[in-house]
């Protein structure tokens, strides 16, 4: 292969929202620009990059890995991005979903689409104008709240596994991965779940407890229960925007799709507001 300048390795595949937001961070920078090259799972970036640099040895390389913090470390009271082994840096925000649930970003996505549909008839958009900001704001407050339960518990899960050495291993879900809710989200239904999951896991592990779940699962059902902690929105931090996403869809199904907004709002995002992003400006330009 060509020699490359920079690399930033991230998750997901080319259209994926990670090299989208990359290429929104980048924006406006001039000079020359870093290959941005998607990598697919967070968990085989080392191998990757091995052998895309092949035969050079990776080590000698510039480049980094950026991705979603998801449950593998906890957010901290400052907002940067948080690192995850010598060149691994997450976002502060559970995953690139969080910093777009915004319900001035929504509230703007949705009136201009009405806009669109009311110079053109031939627009297909068929969900008027927007409901406005206060009552998206408490739509994303409300679907929030029904995943309280379900968050502690996929935090709990990554607190089990975290002294292991099969991080990778122990899922904190028992669907098919973020954005895709079980069933039932009630904190006893939750709870069975996790705990077969962990039944499994511990003929491999012995370091996973029920003891050890029970315990973390305590500490986040507080913290989660806590009046700051919504007075604050903090679950914009400590949710998973994907299982949001999820959850707002399912409590008003008729309002707009999700999906189609985060393809417009990526291109609207305001870097500036979230210093683990002009961070991650910083820490490209310098590398």
């Amino acid at each position: 292969m060509s020699v490359v300048d920079k690399v930033i390795f991230c998750e997901g595949k080319q259209t994926s929202l990670d090299i989208k937001l990359i290429e929104r961070v980048l924006a406006e920078k001039p000079g020359q620009r870093p290959t941005i090259v998607s990598a697919g799972g967070k968990f085989t970036f080392s191998v990757f990059a091995q052998g895309y640099f092949f035969p050079d040895e990776a080590i000698n390389k510039r480049y980094i890995i950026f991705r979603d913090r998801d449950f593998d470390v906890q957010p901290t009271s400052e907002v940067n991005l948080l690192k995850l082994g010598q060149r691994c840096f997450l976002t502060h925000r559970a995953c690139i979903e969080n910093y777009l649930l915004d319900a001035d970003l929504i509230h703007n996505y949705w009136q201009a689409k009405f806009a669109e549909k009311s110079e053109n008839p031939l627009s297909k958009w068929g969900h008027g104008d927007s409901v406005g900001i206060e009552t998206i704001t408490a739509w994303i407050d409300r679907s929030a709240r029904t995943l309280q339960d379900y968050q502690a518990v996929r935090w709990a899960l990554a607190d089990v596994a975290k002294p292991s050495v099969a991080r990778s291993q122990l899922e904190t879900t028992w669907t098919k991965g973020s954005g895709k809710l079980p069933a039932s989200l009630d904190l006893q239904s939750c709870q069975a779940k996790a705990k077969e999951l962990i039944q499994t896991f511990r003929e491999a592990v012995d370091q996973v407890t029920q003891d050890r779940f029970e315990a973390s699962l305590g500490i986040y059902q507080a913290k989660f229960s806590q009046d700051e902690f919504w007075q604050q929105k903090q679950y914009m931090i400590w949710f998973h925007g994907k299982d949001l996403q999820k959850a707002m869809q399912q409590q008003e199904s008729q309002y707009i799709s999700l999906k189609n907004f985060f393809a417009w709002a990526i291109a609207q995002l305001d870097i500036t507001q979230y210093p683990d992003l002009m961070e991650l400006r910083t820490k490209i330009e310098n590398l």
